[in-house]
Protein backbone atom coordinates (compact mmCIF):
# COMPACT_ATOMS: atom_id res chain seq x y z
CA UNK A 1 0.00 0.00 0.00
CA UNK A 2 1.30 3.87 -0.94
CA UNK A 3 1.43 5.79 2.53
CA UNK A 4 -0.63 9.16 2.53
CA UNK A 5 0.42 11.69 0.30
CA UNK A 6 2.81 9.57 -2.14
CA UNK A 7 2.31 9.30 -5.43
CA UNK A 8 2.95 5.87 -7.39
CA UNK A 9 4.08 7.93 -11.00
CA UNK A 10 5.59 5.27 -13.02
CA UNK A 11 7.11 1.69 -12.43
CA UNK A 12 8.82 0.11 -15.02
CA UNK A 13 7.07 -3.49 -16.29
CA UNK A 14 8.93 -5.98 -14.53
CA UNK A 15 12.09 -7.19 -16.54
CA UNK A 16 10.23 -10.36 -18.19
CA UNK A 17 7.77 -7.36 -19.36
CA UNK A 18 10.56 -5.66 -21.10
CA UNK A 19 12.23 -8.72 -22.17
CA UNK A 20 9.57 -8.99 -24.96
CA UNK A 21 10.25 -5.74 -26.33
CA UNK A 22 14.18 -5.50 -26.17
CA UNK A 23 17.31 -6.77 -27.93
CA UNK A 24 18.47 -10.19 -27.01
CA UNK A 25 20.32 -10.65 -23.99
CA UNK A 26 19.38 -6.78 -23.34
CA UNK A 27 17.60 -6.78 -19.88
CA UNK A 28 16.66 -3.79 -18.19
CA UNK A 29 16.54 -3.94 -14.21
CA UNK A 30 13.09 -3.42 -12.71
CA UNK A 31 12.74 0.03 -11.42
CA UNK A 32 10.09 1.90 -9.15
CA UNK A 33 9.09 5.59 -8.65
CA UNK A 34 7.69 7.11 -6.58
CA UNK A 35 6.88 10.85 -5.96
CA UNK A 36 5.14 13.41 -4.34
CA UNK A 37 5.66 17.42 -3.97
CA UNK A 38 9.10 17.70 -2.84
CA UNK A 39 10.81 14.50 -3.11
CA UNK A 40 11.32 11.75 -5.83
CA UNK A 41 12.66 8.48 -5.36
CA UNK A 42 13.89 6.07 -8.12
CA UNK A 43 14.58 2.32 -6.51
CA UNK A 44 16.44 0.04 -8.55
CA UNK A 45 15.44 -3.17 -7.15
CA UNK A 46 18.04 -5.64 -9.01
CA UNK A 47 20.69 -3.53 -6.94
CA UNK A 48 18.79 -2.56 -4.26
CA UNK A 49 19.41 1.02 -4.03
CA UNK A 50 17.16 4.02 -4.15
CA UNK A 51 17.89 7.73 -4.87
CA UNK A 52 16.30 9.80 -3.10
CA UNK A 53 16.14 13.17 -5.53
CA UNK A 54 15.32 16.60 -3.43
CA UNK A 55 12.97 18.52 -5.69
CA UNK A 56 11.70 21.81 -3.71
CA UNK A 57 13.12 24.80 -5.48
CA UNK A 58 14.48 27.50 -5.21
CA UNK A 59 16.89 25.78 -2.04
CA UNK A 60 15.28 22.44 -1.13
CA UNK A 61 14.43 24.65 2.40
CA UNK A 62 13.42 22.26 5.19
CA UNK A 63 9.74 22.50 5.78
CA UNK A 64 6.94 21.10 7.47
CA UNK A 65 5.88 20.04 4.46
CA UNK A 66 9.27 18.38 3.10
CA UNK A 67 10.41 16.69 6.59
CA UNK A 68 7.06 14.85 6.41
CA UNK A 69 7.23 13.54 2.68
CA UNK A 70 11.05 12.80 3.64
CA UNK A 71 9.98 10.71 6.55
CA UNK A 72 7.10 9.25 4.64
CA UNK A 73 9.54 8.39 1.50
CA UNK A 74 12.19 7.05 3.60
CA UNK A 75 9.76 4.73 5.72
CA UNK A 76 8.58 3.30 2.86
CA UNK A 77 11.96 2.15 1.42
CA UNK A 78 12.98 0.78 5.18
CA UNK A 79 9.71 -0.92 4.67
CA UNK A 80 10.65 -2.24 1.63
CA UNK A 81 12.65 -5.20 1.66
CA UNK A 82 13.97 -5.02 -1.83
CA UNK A 83 15.98 -1.92 -0.58
CA UNK A 84 19.50 -2.21 1.06
CA UNK A 85 20.52 1.44 0.52
CA UNK A 86 19.53 4.99 -0.44
CA UNK A 87 21.78 7.86 -1.97
CA UNK A 88 20.45 11.67 -1.38
CA UNK A 89 20.74 14.19 -3.74
CA UNK A 90 19.62 17.27 -5.10
CA UNK A 91 17.64 17.67 -8.59
CA UNK A 92 17.89 21.65 -7.57
CA UNK A 93 21.15 22.95 -8.96
CA UNK A 94 23.78 23.91 -7.19
CA UNK A 95 21.91 23.25 -3.74
CA UNK A 96 21.69 20.04 -1.90
CA UNK A 97 19.60 21.47 1.13
CA UNK A 98 19.85 25.40 2.10
CA UNK A 99 18.62 23.90 5.98
CA UNK A 100 15.28 24.65 8.11
CA UNK A 101 13.02 26.70 6.57
CA UNK A 102 13.13 30.19 8.51
CA UNK A 103 9.10 30.93 7.56
CA UNK A 104 8.67 28.18 9.90
CA UNK A 105 10.04 29.22 12.96
CA UNK A 106 8.82 33.31 12.52
CA UNK A 107 5.57 34.57 13.48
CA UNK A 108 3.98 31.57 13.87
CA UNK A 109 2.20 29.92 16.94
CA UNK A 110 3.22 27.77 19.73
CA UNK A 111 1.74 25.12 18.45
CA UNK A 112 2.87 25.64 15.15
CA UNK A 113 6.78 25.46 16.31
CA UNK A 114 6.23 22.20 18.30
CA UNK A 115 5.24 20.56 15.10
CA UNK A 116 7.57 21.73 13.43
CA UNK A 117 10.01 21.07 15.99
CA UNK A 118 8.54 17.52 16.50
CA UNK A 119 8.98 17.07 12.33
CA UNK A 120 12.83 17.94 12.32
CA UNK A 121 13.34 15.42 15.44
CA UNK A 122 11.50 12.87 13.34
CA UNK A 123 13.81 13.40 10.03
CA UNK A 124 16.89 13.11 12.38
CA UNK A 125 15.76 10.24 14.29
CA UNK A 126 14.66 7.93 11.55
CA UNK A 127 17.79 8.49 9.21
CA UNK A 128 20.73 8.85 11.42
CA UNK A 129 18.85 5.33 12.67
CA UNK A 130 18.29 3.68 9.58
CA UNK A 131 19.24 0.24 9.40
CA UNK A 132 19.87 1.15 5.70
CA UNK A 133 22.96 2.14 4.07
CA UNK A 134 22.69 5.89 3.92
CA UNK A 135 25.13 8.39 1.18
CA UNK A 136 24.79 11.82 0.82
CA UNK A 137 25.76 12.68 -2.78
CA UNK A 138 26.36 16.28 -1.99
CA UNK A 139 25.87 18.52 -5.66
CA UNK A 140 25.88 22.08 -4.16
CA UNK A 141 26.00 24.29 -1.23
CA UNK A 142 24.42 22.56 2.19
CA UNK A 143 23.82 24.71 5.72
CA UNK A 144 22.14 24.33 8.63
CA UNK A 145 19.62 21.82 8.33
CA UNK A 146 21.30 20.44 5.18
CA UNK A 147 24.23 19.89 6.64
CA UNK A 148 22.63 17.87 9.28
CA UNK A 149 21.05 15.47 6.93
CA UNK A 150 24.40 14.95 5.17
CA UNK A 151 25.98 14.23 8.42
CA UNK A 152 23.40 11.80 8.95
CA UNK A 153 24.39 9.59 6.61
CA UNK A 154 26.97 6.58 6.73
CA UNK A 155 29.43 8.49 3.58
CA UNK A 156 29.29 12.09 2.37
CA UNK A 157 30.90 12.43 -1.52
CA UNK A 158 30.71 16.29 -2.36
CA UNK A 159 30.89 18.08 -5.51
CA UNK A 160 34.79 19.42 -5.78
CA UNK A 161 33.76 23.25 -5.90
CA UNK A 162 35.14 25.62 -3.94
CA UNK A 163 31.85 27.66 -4.36
CA UNK A 164 30.00 24.72 -2.55
CA UNK A 165 30.42 24.87 1.23
CA UNK A 166 28.22 22.62 4.12
CA UNK A 167 28.54 23.17 8.00
CA UNK A 168 26.48 24.03 10.79
CA UNK A 169 25.98 27.73 10.56
CA UNK A 170 23.19 28.65 13.10
CA UNK A 171 25.12 31.02 15.29
CA UNK A 172 25.40 33.59 12.19
CA UNK A 173 21.25 33.51 12.03
CA UNK A 174 21.71 34.00 16.29
CA UNK A 175 20.50 30.68 16.33
CA UNK A 176 21.76 28.05 18.73
CA UNK A 177 22.36 24.18 17.38
CA UNK A 178 20.76 21.68 19.74
CA UNK A 179 22.83 19.29 21.55
CA UNK A 180 22.00 16.49 19.17
CA UNK A 181 22.95 18.42 15.42
CA UNK A 182 26.30 18.88 18.12
CA UNK A 183 26.67 14.88 18.88
CA UNK A 184 26.28 14.34 15.36
CA UNK A 185 28.69 16.95 14.34
CA UNK A 186 31.56 15.93 16.97
CA UNK A 187 30.65 12.33 15.81
CA UNK A 188 32.09 13.02 12.58
CA UNK A 189 34.72 15.44 12.76
CA UNK A 190 35.60 15.52 16.48
CA UNK A 191 35.22 17.73 19.60
CA UNK A 192 37.92 20.63 18.27
CA UNK A 193 36.61 20.65 14.97
CA UNK A 194 33.22 20.86 15.77
CA UNK A 195 33.24 23.19 18.75
CA UNK A 196 35.01 25.98 16.42
CA UNK A 197 33.31 25.51 13.77
CA UNK A 198 29.62 25.63 15.84
CA UNK A 199 30.66 28.89 17.78
CA UNK A 200 31.70 30.50 14.49
CA UNK A 201 28.87 29.04 12.77
CA UNK A 202 31.53 27.94 9.88
CA UNK A 203 30.60 27.47 6.38
CA UNK A 204 33.73 25.37 4.91
CA UNK A 205 34.11 25.40 1.04
CA UNK A 206 34.19 21.94 -0.31
CA UNK A 207 37.87 21.38 0.26
CA UNK A 208 38.08 22.48 3.41
CA UNK A 209 35.14 20.18 4.85
CA UNK A 210 37.01 17.51 3.42
CA UNK A 211 40.22 18.16 4.75
CA UNK A 212 38.40 18.21 8.39
CA UNK A 213 36.78 15.14 7.39
CA UNK A 214 33.06 16.66 7.42
CA UNK A 215 32.74 14.99 3.88
CA UNK A 216 34.56 11.94 3.09
CA UNK A 217 35.27 12.66 -0.52
CA UNK A 218 35.01 15.57 -3.72
CA UNK A 219 34.40 14.47 -6.97
CA UNK A 220 33.76 16.15 -10.23
CA UNK A 221 30.03 16.98 -10.54
CA UNK A 222 29.94 14.49 -13.49
CA UNK A 223 31.40 11.62 -11.44
CA UNK A 224 29.14 12.38 -8.34
CA UNK A 225 26.72 9.83 -8.82
CA UNK A 226 29.29 6.63 -10.22
CA UNK A 227 31.09 7.40 -7.23
CA UNK A 228 28.07 6.93 -4.86
CA UNK A 229 26.73 4.04 -6.60
CA UNK A 230 30.31 2.81 -6.34
CA UNK A 231 30.76 3.32 -2.61
CA UNK A 232 27.33 2.19 -1.85
CA UNK A 233 28.13 -1.34 -3.52
CA UNK A 234 31.37 -1.37 -1.48
CA UNK A 235 28.87 -0.42 1.29
CA UNK A 236 26.90 -3.48 0.47
CA UNK A 237 28.97 -5.87 -0.44
CA UNK A 238 29.06 -6.76 3.65
CA UNK A 239 25.97 -9.11 5.04
CA UNK A 240 23.70 -6.76 6.38
CA UNK A 241 23.34 -7.86 10.05
CA UNK A 242 26.49 -7.22 10.88
CA UNK A 243 27.00 -3.73 9.47
CA UNK A 244 23.64 -3.09 10.98
CA UNK A 245 24.22 -4.26 14.27
CA UNK A 246 27.31 -2.12 14.23
CA UNK A 247 25.66 0.75 12.91
CA UNK A 248 23.43 0.54 15.69
CA UNK A 249 26.09 0.04 18.82
CA UNK A 250 28.07 3.22 17.07
CA UNK A 251 24.58 5.24 16.96
CA UNK A 252 22.70 4.13 19.80
CA UNK A 253 23.52 5.83 22.59
CA UNK A 254 23.32 9.61 20.39
CA UNK A 255 19.98 8.51 19.27
CA UNK A 256 18.92 7.58 22.66
CA UNK A 257 19.48 10.92 24.29
CA UNK A 258 17.41 12.64 21.93
CA UNK A 259 14.44 9.97 22.57
CA UNK A 260 14.69 10.23 26.23
CA UNK A 261 14.57 14.38 26.15
CA UNK A 262 12.32 14.81 23.31
CA UNK A 263 9.61 17.01 24.78
CA UNK A 264 12.17 19.00 26.72
CA UNK A 265 14.02 19.57 23.29
CA UNK A 266 10.82 20.77 21.72
CA UNK A 267 10.01 23.04 24.76
CA UNK A 268 13.33 24.50 24.86
CA UNK A 269 12.72 25.12 20.83
CA UNK A 270 9.54 26.89 21.26
CA UNK A 271 10.67 28.88 24.38
CA UNK A 272 13.80 29.98 22.60
CA UNK A 273 12.11 30.78 19.36
CA UNK A 274 9.30 32.56 20.47
CA UNK A 275 11.96 35.32 22.20
CA UNK A 276 11.35 39.15 20.67
CA UNK A 277 15.60 38.92 19.71
CA UNK A 278 15.14 35.79 18.18
CA UNK A 279 12.43 36.91 16.07
CA UNK A 280 13.65 40.19 15.42
CA UNK A 281 17.11 38.40 14.39
CA UNK A 282 15.12 35.81 11.70
CA UNK A 283 12.93 38.83 10.49
CA UNK A 284 16.24 40.94 9.43
CA UNK A 285 17.18 37.56 7.59
CA UNK A 286 14.73 37.10 5.59
CA UNK A 287 14.71 41.00 5.01
CA UNK A 288 18.25 40.60 3.80
CA UNK A 289 17.34 37.32 1.55
CA UNK A 290 14.64 39.27 0.22
CA UNK A 291 17.20 42.12 -0.83
CA UNK A 292 19.74 39.52 -1.99
CA UNK A 293 16.36 38.26 -4.81
CA UNK A 294 15.75 41.37 -5.74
Amino acid sequence: PVPPGVLPLCSRPPVWGRAARQPPGLLLAPCRTFSNNKILVELDESSGVATMKFKSPPVNSLSLDFLTEFCISLEKLENNRACRGVIFTSAVPRIFSSGLDITEMCGKSTEHYAEFWRAVQEMWLRLYGSTMVTVAAVNGSSPAGGCLIALSCDYRIMVENPKFNIGLNEAQLGIVAPFWFKDTYVNVVGHRVAERSLQLGSLLPAPEAHKVGLVDELVPEEKLQEKAAAVMAQWLALPDHARQLTKSMMRKAVLDRLVAHREEDIQNFISFISKESIQKSLRMYMEMLKKKKS
